[in-house]
């Protein structure tokens, strides 16, 4: 008898693990990844696949050619790290100063070398093409969106019809449950960089000067008031100002000063309008004081939107392959950006996620993704790699 995509997942589990702690060991950071990139390239190796690199970035492509004729999907995995120093404690630790799989994108790299192996034993099943798409750069980076300039949706020959991605977690889900909803699953991330240009002094003699850092601090106000103020509750906004500089000594009225704000929305419209809000409330702060204002609103990553049908499809899929009780629908979007979101403004798509959480932590208080803490199970490993199978293998089945 045919062993079954999970069995089969389940055998492939002490090759992938070895693969994560293999990568786990040695993160980088950004774009350039070698080490990375050659530790996919050697697990891919023998598998029949047509393997391509990137020019711009450490990236691999590989197509699989099924056994008949027929269109083209897609499946994801990231490959970056994070600069973050480890304290996880993990016999594996990063071995890198500086650097860590805080993310969980090591489980991603060797989840998808999984789907690769598991597809490839079922390729005459295949009526069309699987993409596999290792990326570099998502952490800030968009190198996704390079993979896009440089070919990645018509590695096949034709542009791919749908593409898949599942992100671990180390917390909020139990580990083996997966979660997903249609319509927005992660928010567009954006900057805002704000600079106010006045007269330096002495600070004993502010009347003299022509202060910056007051209008600065009221400019960091009033966003706070827009959102509450110029945005519908339904559609949320949320402004952080994470970085602010002004000044050398503290009886020195400097210059100028400056600021930096994370800005997340989750609609096209909350996203236009938030540029037109914020940049209209700075330089109106700036003008009442009398400054001159730098503003610049600078657009990161898209809204990542699920398509309806292709989530539908997932979540059916995930309750098919695992079973009713490890899909928990997701009540709301989250506030974090993923640049996956360049392939869903052109592919119809579906990004779900994996909880990773050990079985003696509560996912409520567990550190999560981006913490020196971070701890991924990846026991979950041949669930993550199975899942990616079945989605690939229906989606071609039902083209």
């Amino acid at each position: 008898m045919t062993p079954t995509l999970a069995e089969s997942a389940a055998l492939l589990l002490p090759e992938l693990v070895a693969l994560r702690r293999s990568v786990h060991e040695e993160p980088e950071i950004g774009l350039d990844l070698p080490l990375t990139q050659a530790k996919v390239l050697a697990a891919l190796e023998g598998l029949g696949l047509e393997v391509s690199v990137g020019e711009k970035l450490s990236s691999v492509t590989a197509v699989l050619r099924g056994g008949r004729p027929g269109p083209a999907v897609l499946l994801r995995g990231d490959m970056d790290a994070l600069p973050v120093q480890e304290t996880s404690g993990l016999a594996f630790a990063s071995r890198v100063a500086g650097a860590m799989h805080a993310c969980g994108h090591d489980l991603h790299v060797a989840g998808l070398v999984g789907a690769a192996r598991l597809l490839v034993e079922r390729r005459e099943e295949l009526a069309g093409s699987v993409v596999f798409m290792f990326q570099p750069g998502e952490e800030g980076c968009g190198g996704a969106k390079i993979m896009i300039d440089e070919g990645l949706l018509e590695a096949a020959g034709t542009e791919v019809v749908a593409a898949y991605g599942i992100h671990v977690t180390s917390g909020l889900l139990p580990g083996g449950v997966v979660s997903g909803r249609p319509g927005a699953a992660m928010a567009a991330a954006d900057t805002l960089h704000v600079t106010m240009r006045g007269r330096g002094g002495h600070g004993s003699a502010p009347h003299a000067a022509l202060d910056p850092v007051p209008a600065l601090c009221e400019a960091v106000i009033a966003l706070q008031t827009m959102v509450t103020r110029r945005f519908d509750a339904f559609d949320p906004v949320v402004v952080t100002v994470g970085h602010i500089h002004g000044g050398t000594i503290n009886n020195v009225i400097p210059d100028d000063a400056a600021f930096e704000a994370t800005i997340r929305t989750f609609s096209a419209e909350a996203r236009d309008r938030a540029e037109e809000e914020t940049l209209r409330i700075v330089r109106g702060v700036a003008a009442a004081h009398g400054l001159e204002v730098e503003a610049r609103y600078e657009r990161l990553y898209p809204v990542t939107r699920n398509d309806e049908t292709e989530a539908a499809f997932a979540a059916r899929t995930v309750r098919e392959l695992l079973g009713e009780e490890r899909f928990r629908p997701m009540p709301q979007p989250l506030a974090g950006a993923e640049d996956f979101s360049y392939v869903c403004e052109r592919v119809p798509s579906a990004y779900f996620f994996l909880g990773a959480c050990p079985p003696d932590r509560d996912p409520a208080t567990a550190p999560y993704n981006h913490s020196p803490e971070a701890f991924f199970d990846d026991s979950v490993l041949a669930d993550g790699a199975a899942l990616l199978a079945a989605l690939a293998m229906g989606r071609l089945a039902r083209a």
